[in-house]
C-alpha cells in the first residue's frame, strides 16, 4: 500500500483527450478528478461578469483573485460555481472559449490558480487525477505519475468538434485548438515532455487503451512505492 494519496498528473494540448482520460482513470481507480481548464474558464466568467477591460491586466487579475470558485472533484458529476452561480454549462460556451486566454497568459492569474489547484490536490484524501497544461511541471511536479498526452492536430480538432455535437464552425474550432495552444505556449510548455514525464501519443489509440496505459503506470508507481517502503523497514512492526 502507498503511504500517501496517489497523485496522477496529465498534461496535454486542447483536444488531446486528457479530460476524458483523466475522468476515466479517476473512475477506474476510485480517485478524485480535477479539471484545471474548467478553473481557468470559471475565472474567465468572473472577469467578464465584473465588466473589466480584458486589456487591463491589473483589473483582470483583481477579478480573478477575488473570485469564489467552487468545483466538483467527482469524476461522475462535474459542476462549477462562480461567486455562488452555477456556470457548468456557461464555461463551455464560445464566449468563454474566446476569452479564456486573456486570463491564461497573465502570470499573476496563473499563480493564483496554481495555488488553488495545489490546495485541492493536497486535500484529496484518497488521491486525485489532475489534468491541464502545466500540471506535470508546475502544479504537481512531484506527482506519482506524470504524463504528457498528445495527438495529431487534425484528430484533436475532430474530437473537439464531436464534443460540440458538430455545432461549431471551422474558424471557431481552429481558434479553440490552435490559437489557444499558441497563446498558452508562451508561458507553458505542453508539447515536450519534461524530465521524468512519460509521453503518450493517443492519436491511434482508443480512449480505453489510453486509460489502460495510465492505470498501468499508476500500478507501477504504487508497486514501486510499496517496495521502497518495505526495503526501508517503515512497514515493519516496532519490537
Amino acid at each position: 500500500m502507498m503511504t500517501k494519496p496517489l497523485v496522477i498528473a496529465i498534461d496535454g494540448a486542447s483536444g488531446s483527450g486528457k479530460s476524458s482520460t483523466a475522468r476515466g482513470v479517476a473512475t477506474r481507480l476510485g480517485l478524485a478528478y480535477l479539471d484545471t481548464g474548467a478553473m481557468y474558464r470559471a475565472v474567465t466568467v468572473a472577469y467578464l461578469d465584473a465588466g473589466v477591460d480584458g486589456a487591463d491586466t491589473a483589473a483582470v487579475t483583481d477579478a480573478v483573485v477575488r473570485a469564489d470558485i467552487q468545483i466538483s472533484t467527482d469524476p461522475a458529476g462535474q459542476w462549477v460555481r462562480v461567486n455562488g452561480r452555477d456556470v457548468t454549462e456557461e464555461i463551455r460556451s464560445q464566449r468563454i472559449s474566446s476569452n479564456v486566454s486573456t486570463v491564461a497568459v497573465i502570470p499573476a492569474c496563473r499563480e493564483n490558480l496554481v495555488a488553488r489547484q495545489r490546495a485541492i490536490i493536497e486535500a484529496a484524501p484518497n488521491g486525485i487525477v489532475a489534468e491541464g497544461r502545466d500540471i506535470t511541471t508546475v502544479v504537481a511536479p512531484d506527482a506519482d505519475v506524470r504524463l504528457l498526452l498528445s495527438a495529431d492536430p487534425e484528430i484533436r480538432m475532430a474530437r473537439r468538434k464531436l464534443d460540440h455535437g458538430g455545432q461549431i464552425d471551422d474558424a471557431a474550432l481552429r481558434d479553440q485548438i490552435l490559437r489557444r495552444d499558441a497563446d498558452d505556449s508562451t508561458l507553458v510548455n505542453f508539447s515536450t515532455a519534461a524530465d521524468g514525464v512519460v509521453s503518450l501519443d493517443g492519436s491511434l489509440l482508443s480512449l480505453d487503451q489510453v486509460i489502460d496505459a495510465v492505470v498501468e503506470l499508476a500500478e507501477r508507481a504504487t508497486s514501486t512505492s510499496s517496495a521502497s517502503t518495505s526495503s526501508t523497514g517503515e512497514d515493519k512492526e516496532t519490537p
